[in-house]
């Protein structure tokens, strides 16, 4: 998958899509060529996921780190 494609899925879409590829391989019925592709599938999505969520975190750690700061220049003074 490219990494355009990747970068245009939004955390919810990927979350969603990977839901049904491990709905999919849990049900079975599937070839193993088509589980494998399905397989890579759910590996490129959570990966999707992980950034998104690791971005988060990390806006999440920025925002407290500056309201902490903010308090502490506000009790200096």
């Amino acid at each position: 998958m490219a990494a355009t494609t990747e970068e245009a899925l939004g955390y919810e879409q990927a979350r969603d899509e990977l839901i049904e590829v491990v709905r999919r391989l849990e049900t079975g019925g599937t070839t193993l060529e088509e589980s494998l592709a399905l397989w890579e599938r759910g590996e490129e999505l959570a990966k999707v996921c992980r950034r998104w969520l690791e971005g988060a975190r990390a806006r999440l750690d920025a925002a407290m780190s500056s309201s902490e700061d903010g308090e502490t220049e506000d009790a200096a003074e």
